[in-house]
């Protein structure tokens, strides 16, 4: 049984977790944007890929190491506000895991579909699925408006957390800062 967090802040393992998965994400995401500035079947843009495709499995790793951190560390109390504002952070984060799970997932799948390697860092993973061209467009065309849809659940939360601390003035972020 977990106990309650009374500290008003996150445990410093959910707070580097948070920003660790900030950075993986930003670079997943730098990863796929950077390589349209190359032709395709360039070396360099491959190589892009490659580092979206390892990175975004990071994401997968890291989301289930998180989960397990708010299992053992739970979060702190929420501020006193509107039951709407709490409705809408929560569904925002519920969104936000989903697509942290979601999205490496069906990259996964759409690798797996495609008959390719799927790399994790010098070691290649198994396919989760058999090779089927049809089904890997279907998933990829998901995988894209999932991206799509996380730049916009991305800027909502950090829009969210900026309001809370520049015009509601209430703390919120500061209960995400690290120690120091």
């Amino acid at each position: 049984m977990k106990a309650a967090n009374r500290s008003g802040h996150y445990a410093q393992a959910s707070i580097l977790l948070h920003w660790l998965m900030l950075l993986v994400i930003t670079a997943v995401y730098a990863a796929i944007e950077f390589r349209e500035f190359w032709p395709k079947g360039s070396d360099i843009r491959e190589e892009f890929k490659q580092w979206h495709f390892m990175l975004g499995l990071l994401v997968f790793a890291l989301v289930w190491i998180r989960i397990g951190a708010r299992l053992v560390w739970p979060a702190p109390a929420p501020l006193a506000e509107p039951a709407w504002r709490r409705w809408t952070a929560g569904l925002t984060h519920s969104a936000l895991y989903l697509l942290m799970i979601g999205m490496p997932l069906a990259g996964w799948l759409i690798l797996s579909a495609d008959g390719k390697p799927i790399p994790f860092f010098g070691i290649e993973l198994p396919p989760l699925i058999a090779p089927n061209e049809g089904l890997a467009e279907t998933i990829e065309a998901l995988h894209e408006l999932g991206g799509t849809i996380g730049y916009w659940l991305i800027g909502l939360h950090a829009a969210a957390a900026l309001f809370h601390h520049y015009v509601l003035k209430d703390k919120l972020l500061v209960r995400m800062r690290p120690a120091g």
